[in-house]
Formats: structure tokens, C-alpha cells, sequence
């Protein structure tokens, strides 16, 4: 078998900064010697001939990085897909030879390795380990992979106006207003922001995230509201009202309808964090409304990658409102 890499390519992708061990994975990918099972049994070695994942097809190097439902997922929410000039028009090595022409950010090119690397080790979860794996969450990793390879801190520091101290009600249960929103460079950027207000709509707690290469608003919206949910989750409230300017996610959240190709799986997981705690509910609010979440998310947004620090949260919010 050839190399599917030409010099070009190599060079743009021996220019990101990552470990070794991730650029020897990368060249085993183009050198087409991956251990899938359709490699293994030209070699003799006796093995399922389907994909472990979908058990749809054979486990070519094609299916699992292009064809598989898994993969196309991951490349569309990347915004990588785009960028390569759409998954349905070339055969897996034209496409990346067609996504790495073009990429000359490094932080593109690490996007770019972190996709191949989250549907390899997805693809070992299931063989090796017998574990089942959600799209959202291999989201979620392909975010932390990318963080973690150009060393920024996966969050804005947690920022505090004043000690967290929401309003207990008659029940015992704390009571408190979430309001989050996202913001998008397209083909560059995208970031959440999402603050915590008492029942005098004080705000208590204030965070911001941001993340390379994530090109589609409505699937930053819906991941922006995944992220609320589970930051609450982890600040111990157990009543909250989460608050929000994207009126069609909203919509669809509240009718249990998760029928969409971009961001139905998403959807079903906040569609089922809502079923079970029962004290959280959602609604929507104009953009006026969610003002200071929409700040928090064009903050975090402006200071990628230089920094994402939040001096002096509540000085910053007041100067802005």
C-alpha cells in the first residue's frame, strides 16, 4: 500500500505541536496501517469483518473516518467538514488532503488530529472496553483534546461578585436563575457564557467558555445549554430556571422534540436531564433579557486565545450594562 500523504500535507500537519505519539497515529492513518478489521484479515488474523460500532458495513479506514455516522458528526460539528469542502463530495484521503491544503492555522491543524484521534479511541472503546459512548460527549472530549494541546485553561475562572448565597425557599430547596447564551466567529471561534442570578436577579456566579473551530450557532446554542445544565448540576442547586434567547431550541425542549440531523442527540441528552431533576425548568427570554450571559460568552469570544481571565467580574459586568 502508498501513503495517501503528499509532501504538503505532511509538512502542515508536522508543524502542529502535539506529542509524538499523536503524530505517529496521524502517519499510520495515511499509511493505511491502522489495526481495523479489514487490515487484520489481509493479514490472516481472524475477526469480525464489521464495524463494532454500527455493524453496518466493514471496517475500512473510509467507513470509520468519513462514512461512519460517528465521524460525520464529528467533522460537521467541527466545522471542519466546511473547510474540506463538504464529506459527500471526495473519497476520505482527497477529502483531507483538501482539509489540510487549506489549513494554515495551527490550531486548525491540531482540530483537525483531535478528530481523527476521538474517533480512533471511540472506535477502542467499544472493541477493547465493551463501553458505549454518546456523540455529545465525544463533543465535548474533542473540545477538551484541542484545550488541552494548546495549553489554555478549559474554563474562565469561575467568577464570584460575591460569595454564592441563592435564596432558600419555603421548601428548602435553593432557587436561582441560570441565563446562558453562545457566541460564534464563524470558521474561527465559538464561546459560552452563562452567569447564576438570585431571585433578585443579582448575579452570584458568572463563567465563561471558549473553544476553536466550531461554525454552526445553533449547535453552539444547544451545547451552551448542555454545559449550564451541568455546571449547576456541579454547584449543588437542585431548583433552577434556566433562561435563554435561542427560541427554537427552547421550543423544541419543551415539546420533547429531538428530530434534528445537526443537534438531535444534544437535544435528547437535555431533553433527559430535565426529565430527571424535576426542579429544573427552561424558558425563553429576548436577547435583551439575556444580556448579561450574551457579555460573558463575547468576552470569553474577544480574548481567544490570548487569555481568559475575568478581572474584577462584577466592576467589568457594571461598565458593560
Amino acid at each position: 500500500m502508498t501513503s495517501w500523504m503528499d509532501k504538503s500535507s505532511w509538512i502542515s500537519l508536522w508543524e502542529v505541536d502535539i506529542l509524538p505519539k499523536f503524530r505517529v497515529f496521524v502517519w499510520q492513518v495515511f499509511d493505511r496501517i491502522l489495526p481495523t478489521t479489514e487490515a487484520l484479515r489481509e493479514k490472516k488474523v481472524e475477526v469480525l469483518p464489521r464495524c463494532r460500532v454500527y455493524w453496518e458495513a466493514s471496517e475500512t479506514l473510509e467507513r470509520m473516518f468519513l462514512d461512519c455516522p460517528v465521524a460525520r458528526a464529528l467533522w460537521d460539528h467541527s466545522g471542519l467538514a466546511q473547510l474540506g469542502e463538504g464529506l459527500s463530495r471526495h473519497t476520505f484521503p482527497l477529502f483531507l488532503k483538501k482539509l489540510l491544503a487549506v489549513v494554515h492555522d495551527p490550531i486548525l491543524g491540531m482540530s483537525v488530529v483531535a478528530v481523527l484521534w476521538r474517533i480512533w479511541r471511540s472506535r477502542n472503546w467499544v472493541v477493547f472496553e465493551g463501553k458505549q459512548f454518546g456523540i455529545p460527549a465525544l463533543m465535548r472530549q474533542f473540545h477538551q483534546q484541542v484545550q488541552e494541546w494548546i495549553g489554555l485553561p478549559r474554563n474562565l475562572p469561575v467568577q464570584q461578585a460575591r460569595p454564592p448565597a441563592p435564596i432558600v425557599n419555603a421548601a428548602g430547596t435553593d432557587t436561582a436563575i441560570c441565563m446562558w447564551d453562545g457566541a460564534v466567529r464563524l470558521g474561527s471561534h465559538a464561546a459560552w457564557g452563562m452567569t447564576i442570578l438570585n431571585s433578585a436577579r443579582e448575579v452570584i456566579l458568572a463563567k465563561g467558555v471558549h473553544f476553536p473551530l466550531l461554525g454552526d450557532p445553533m449547535m453552539v446554542e444547544a451545547l451552551a445549554l448542555r454545559e449550564a445544565i451541568d455546571w449547576c448540576l456541579a454547584n449543588g442547586f437542585n431548583v433552577m430556571r434556566f433562561e435563554g434567547d435561542a427560541q427554537v431550541i427552547i421550543e423544541k425542549i419543551l415539546r420533547r422534540d429531538v428530530r434534528d440531523n445537526r443537534i438531535g442527540a444534544i437535544l435528547e441528552e437535555i431533553v433527559n436531564l430535565f426529565a430527571s431533576n424535576v426542579g429544573f425548568t427552561v424558558r425563553f427570554v429576548g436577547r435583551r433579557n439575556n444580556r448579561v450571559a450574551h457579555l460573558v460568552a463575547r468576552h470569553a469570544l474577544s480574548l481567544f486565545p490570548t487569555t481568559c481571565r475575568l478581572f474584577d467580574f462584577q466592576a467589568w459586568l457594571n461598565s458593560r450594562m
